[in-house]
């Protein structure tokens, strides 16, 4: 039984991940939602999440989200798209996919708005160790959890956010000095992690340009990759609790600059890394 049917809403990320195939081969019909509306078009970590849920509910899929890769070729708009995700080559334990995302234009015809590639895999049980421990920072009770509508954009508040460092800048002065946040954040709303929530919570973080120059000039994200460490067991024991997520950049040039994320839970354990290159203005 679906929640509807038990007279219970959807919380707002399923909501928005609901996919129906087509009728035509390795397709689905989705639309957009407000509850993760950015500036000018949906949150990119809500359309992340929707490309990978198409390979996650593709009758095809082998195995578990190994790898994760966006690119935002324009602004979704408003209303109804349709998402073609094909396995291009399935191997002993490993499964490749090709994935797109159209939308209607103003002339009625579909046009490409995103492709993604991503890869699933059976996991194994080997020899493993953690490179990457998360950083000594305070409890996610130390710190204070930011109001909802201190958010000027609807997707901020579809999350529970409790900065530790690096928050967004309280004065555009140009006088950043660093381009690294690390917060505690989960669903504003109770929900256990899932690969589809991972995806989208690897996006979370304002664009890195804000506060290394404190100016709030005009970003988006070209391309983003999101690495799964964990399987689908270690995301269920995270259950609806706090992630530690942590991002910074690397370089700032002619107009583009990188981001890397990391992601762990409550208890150390590193779930996902996540690399982006994204545009600014001056």
């Amino acid at each position: 039984m679906t929640p509807e049917q038990a007279g219970q809403a959807l919380h707002p990320l399923d909501d928005a991940l609901v996919l129906a195939p087509t009728g035509r081969a390795h397709e689905f019909s989705g639309r957009t939602t407000p509850a993760y509306w950015n500036m000018v078009g949906p949150y990119g970590g809500i359309t992340a999440a929707t490309l990978l849920q198409a390979v996650l509910q593709h009758p095809d899929r082998i195995g578990e989200p190994l790898s994760l890769t966006v690119n935002f070729a324009a602004a979704v708009g408003e209303g109804a798209f349709t998402v073609q995700a094909t396995p291009v080559r399935t191997n002993r334990s490993s499964q490749h996919w090709s994935i797109v995302q159209l939308q209607a234009g103003s002339d009625g015809v579909a046009q490409v708005v995103s492709t993604a590639t991503a890869i699933t895999a059976a996991r194994r049980t080997t020899w493993g160790v953690a490179d990457t421990p998360a950083p000594a920072v305070p409890t996610p009770q130390q710190c204070t959890v930011l109001a909802r509508d201190h958010f000027p954009v609807q997707w901020l508040r579809q999350y529970e956010m409790r900065p530790i460092t690096g928050s967004i800048p309280t004065q555009w002065d140009g006088c950043g000095e660093t381009s690294l946040s690390q917060l505690w954040v989960r669903d504003a709303q109770p929900r256990a992690l899932d690969f589809a929530s991972l995806a989208a919570l690897a996006d979370v973080f304002f664009p890195r340009v804000w506060l290394r120059r404190a100016r709030h000039v005009p970003a988006g994200t070209v391309s983003m990759t999101v690495y799964f460490h964990a399987g689908g067991a270690e995301l269920a024991a995270t259950g609806a609790g706090h992630l530690l997520a942590q991002a910074r950049a690397q370089d700032f040039r002619n107009g583009y600059f990188d981001q890397s994320a990391q992601l762990w839970n409550e208890a150390g354990l590193l779930l996902a890394t996540s690399h982006q290159i994204v545009y600014y203005k001056e």
